[in-house]
């Protein structure tokens, strides 16, 4: 039901196919953002044109709302949204510590993932709250954004959830930590991690005729040792894959050692999930360390802000609403074949957003996701054809002309 080969390699960078009961996914590959069972503004119809294999919703807001009785009792999550293809559900993890420690120390959803991020100005972005969420042994507590009623997640409580969601792929409650916890704290929330991975994983497999596959988290923070426990001890455990999260440091540098250090520890012969990252100049930096799937809401939601990815502009991107595209009647991208290239000028994405049509986040949706499948695309192939490197070099090199 589920098998994960390697097909072809470049140093550490590897090509893959990785088969669910609803269709393989060719590796590696970005996983679209459907968190509430959606990827804003789009229809299944549309991610199956742009190409998408594979969409990660998440556990935590689909027990908010609709629920997850309801959503089991209307035939599962592929039949609730409509979508044929392999889902993944996250536990929820990364959302509460948005609400929690994210909040507490203005980083994750509501500011920089990177504390070392500037704004225009030079100066570190940070916006700090109170913490709606209470962490202990047993699991987390917290309080519905919708409407304040009570909630609490067990690791247990959560495998239950994700199986009547029914996802082809699941990933177990972990405590995610900000780049701000002190060690101590890390290592604290890393242990906790570890017991309740094993609490899930029991929950899991009492469970008769599995039609899911599990991840287990690796956490640890931005610490060497801590990170390289973390990997140890969830490669250990009877997972079927692992997925990368939590603090991945204060800087672009720190995440690259951070992969550095677990990846070499888990298994070759199990696919790996980067959580949360997903600009163009990373997807090149996680690939060529081992990476397989990763996800991110960056390409949507720049696109619903009107800023739209193309490969010849400062950090693979312009803003369409900029005076110099008014009466541009170039496509966002010559050689892109979405449907918005195909059929549309940036002339008239500027009009739209400028107008406020809701048309307008839509055809820039299509855009970004297509041009980053496309890019997968191409990556999948260098790296079966042993050019992977060239293809770096070819879309990292400082850009000939800016758009």
């Amino acid at each position: 039901m589920f098998s994960f080969k390697v097909l072809g390699k470049e140093d550490r960078a590897r090509a893959g196919e990785w088969v669910t009961p609803h269709g393989a996914i060719q590796t590696p590959s970005f996983v679209a953002v459907g968190t509430q069972g959606t990827v804003k503004s789009l229809s299944v119809e549309d991610l199956r044109e742009i190409g998408n294999q594979v969409i990660i919703t998440n556990a935590y807001h689909l027990h908010l709302q609709p629920g997850e009785d309801l959503i089991a009792d209307t035939g599962g999550l592929h039949r609730f949204m409509g979508w044929q293809g392999p889902l993944i559900t996250d536990s929820g993890g990364f959302q509460i510590f948005s609400l929690g420690a994210g909040k507490e120390h203005g980083v994750g959803k509501i500011a920089p993932i990177f504390p070392e991020e500037k704004d225009r100005g030079g100066h570190l972005r940070s916006r700090t709250g109170k913490s709606l969420v209470k962490v202990d042994e047993d699991g987390v507590e917290f309080v519905s954004y919708l409407n304040g009623s009570p909630h609490r997640f067990t690791p247990e409580g959560v495998i239950e959830i994700e199986k009547k969601l029914g996802a082809d792929i699941i990933l177990v409650l972990d405590e995610c930590t900000s780049p701000l916890h002190d060690y101590h704290y890390t290592r604290a929330a890393m242990e906790r991690t570890h017991r309740w991975a094993l609490r899930a994983l029991e929950a899991f497999h009492r469970r008769q005729n599995n039609t899911q596959a599990v991840l287990g988290i690796v956490q640890g923070g931005a610490y060497q040792d801590l990170r390289q426990e973390s990997a140890s001890f969830i490669a250990d455990q009877a997972f079927d894959g692992f997925a990368i999260g939590g603090s991945l440091g204060s800087s672009k540098e720190e995440m690259h050692q951070v992969l550095d250090w677990t990846l070499s520890l888990l298994p070759p012969d199990q696919p790996r999930h980067l959580l949360g990252i997903g600009e163009v100049g990373d997807v090149f930096e996680v690939v060529k360390r081992g990476i397989d799937l990763f996800d991110c809401v960056a390409p949507t939601r720049m696109a619903r802000t009107g800023t739209l990815l193309v490969k010849y502009a400062e950090r693979f991107r312009i803003n369409i609403l900029n005076k110099q595209f008014k009466d541009d009647a170039r496509p966002i991208e010559q050689w892109c074949r979405c449907y918005t290239c195909r059929h549309h000028s940036r002339a008239y994405l500027r009009h739209l957003f400028v107008a406020k049509e809701v048309l307008a986040i839509r055809l820039a949706t299509i855009h970004n996701l297509y041009f980053l499948e496309s890019l997968m695309a191409q990556i999948r192939a260098a790296i079966r054809e042993k050019r992977f490197a060239a293809l770096e070099r070819e879309w990292l090199a400082p850009p000939l002309h800016l758009h």
